[in-house]
């Protein structure tokens, strides 16, 4: 099979052609260069792709890499990156040293062809030596990331004799049985779910019957970092279909084994994990919700909650990964070392997965579902008809900063991922089917609410300028800063959304005039800022009536 390469691909290629034949005529030493794995699979499959590794045959990365940039600054006169050294690690993993130059904008990683034997109880190999391209191509994960394409060559070699096969019927496989190769490194089970899910391909039988097995899924649980497991389940949170990656997961049986608390921890967990099956509902009615062609029994949902753009891609992967977690919805547990409670989900993704405030799992996924609990039970009574008061107790509502709190928390994702949340109450797990009236009756409450957003303009409101900042209130009330400032700007933001035409001016008058009937109170002497609040607000209260 023969793959189309780019005008820049092509000239690196033939790169590694002349340094080899150049390393030969001054050294006296011969190697072959291979591009492994990933970069060949992409191409057949037409996709994109940057990483470029070369495997060589008899001679380690670092070596080839510094004959090839002096090859390439002295021989042809072309500018090149140093040589990058990246150390071997074996927890990561990476079991060789690698090298890593750019040539021609692109990054090239260098490393030997190896082979590898391991011990029994451990998935760091024991002994690495120089490999033929079979041996390396048998001791990787699954057939489709074992193909080669030769630059001397320029023809795609499938040593295993099943690549090319798997590829064209869409099946991952293992080069070696999956006992085998999984036992080797037990990681290698998401790693198949991961490149299933990211090509929509199947899962071979044995590969399923292997991933089930609970030395497996034992090994996988205790042998390898969680720093690794978390990494996979991002990568696969952030693929084309993560629902299929999380449905995988459920159904070999894996959910306990990817989504877990220490045993320290789970002896303090409120009440166990909801079934597992409630991931793969809440994950699945995501993806009908936000799919561009919508089932035609259901509402189409508003596009301010269904629209993903690439700037909110990280936020529909945080989304996905929120919805995996749902059986820890509503638990709790303690920190053993600081006392402390702490959503079980938190401590899911802070100790199984490792994952922290990266794209905001670590502190936007907890929020979540602290959202569900504020907007579900208030989603029917402000999309319901009109009145003059919804500008404001919508305009409250959203400024909630349990509702919209960004970047860890926006209002779109508080109001989409409660309807997620709601609709799972009419999902069949038997079925995987939604109840249709139950359904779309919620979802367009969902989106009068959104239409009220839009029509009263509050969306654009909340990431505006405020009317008043701290300086202007106690400028205007010739006072010091205090506790009684946030208390006062709550009740400026209410004087706003019940007067979306006052002006600055207006909005300094109405404080004074408030400030003089008792109504904000500047700090006083010994009374704490919650008790100022509250009474503030009965005042407040009392004004109006």
């Amino acid at each position: 099979m023969m793959i189309e390469l780019t005008k820049e691909e092509d000239e690196l290629c033939t790169l590694l052609d002349e340094c080899t034949k150049h390393i030969k005529e001054t050294e006296g030493l011969e190697v072959e260069c291979r591009i492994a794995g990933g970069w060949v699979r992409d191409k057949i499959l037409r996709i994109s792709s940057h990483d470029i590794d070369v495997a060589l045959s008899n001679m380690m990365g670092v070596t080839f890499a510094t004959f090839f940039v002096d090859y390439c600054t002295n021989v042809k006169g072309l500018e090149v990156g140093r040589v990058a050294r990246i150390e071997s690690n074996p927890e990561q993993s990476k079991h060789l040293e690698t090298a890593r130059t750019t040539v021609l904008g692109r990054e090239l990683d260098f490393v030997n062809l190896r082979s590898e034997e391991y011990a029994q109880n451990s998935r760091i190999p024991t002994r690495i030596t120089f490999g033929t391209p079979l041996q390396d191509a048998m001791r990787r994960d699954i057939t489709i990331n074992a193909l080669f394409y030769n630059v001397h060559t320029r023809a795609i070699e499938d040593h295993t004799g099943m690549g090319l096969d798997d590829m064209k019927n869409r099946i991952i496989r293992t080069p070696l049985s999956p006992m085998e190769t999984f036992t080797d490194d037990p990681l290698r089970v998401l790693r198949a779910i991961r490149f299933a899910s990211r090509y929509g391909f199947e899962l071979s039988p044995p590969v399923r019957n292997a991933a089930r097995n609970r030395d497996i899924q034992k090994a996988l649980a205790t042998k390898v970092s969680k720093e690794r497991i978390g990494v996979e389940v991002e990568k696969m949170m952030q693929a084309c279909d993560p629902l299929r990656a999380v449905t995988r997961i459920q159904e070999l049986q894996l959910y306990s084994t990817v989504f877990q608390v220490s045993e320290q921890v789970a002896k303090t967990l409120s009440g166990p994990p909801a079934p597992s099956w409630r991931a793969c509902g809440t994950a699945a009615i995501l993806y009908t919700l936000c799919r561009h062609d919508p089932p035609p029994n259901l509402p189409r949902l508003h596009p301010a909650l269904a629209s993903f753009d690439k700037e909110r891609r990280a936020a529909l992967a945080r989304l996905y990964l929120a919805c995996a977690l749902t059986p820890y919805q509503g638990i709790t547990c303690k920190d053993v070392k600081k006392k402390k409670i702490h959503p079980a989900s938190e401590m899911v993704l802070r100790e199984g997965l490792k994952l922290g405030v990266q794209n905001h799992y670590l502190d936007g996924i907890p929020a979540l579902f602290d959202a569900c609990g504020f907007v579900s039970p208030r989603v029917t009574e402000l999309a319901q008809g009109e009145s003059p008061g919804d500008r404001r107790e919508i305009g409250l509502f959203l400024h909630n900063p349990i509702v919209h709190k960004p970047p860890v928390i926006t209002w779109e994702l508080s109001l989409l991922f409660s309807l997620v949340q709601d609709l799972l109450a009419d999902w069949s797990p038997e079925t995987d089917v939604l109840d249709d009236i139950k359904a779309s009756e919620r979802i367009a409450q969902y989106n009068r609410l959104v239409t009220k957003i839009e029509e009263l303009g509050l969306a654009a409101l909340l990431d505006g300028k405020p009317l008043l900042d701290g300086n202007d209130l106690t400028g205007a009330l010739a006072a010091k800063p205090g506790p009684w400032v946030r208390i006062a700007m709550n009740r400026v933001l209410e004087w706003r959304l019940s007067h979306p035409e006052g002006t600055k001016e207006e909005c300094l008058e109405w404080v004074k005039g408030e400030h003089a009937a008792g109504n904000i109170v500047i700090n006083a002497p010994g009374k704490r800022a919650q008790d100022q609040d509250t009474e503030q607000t009965e005042a407040a209260k009392k004004t109006k009536r």
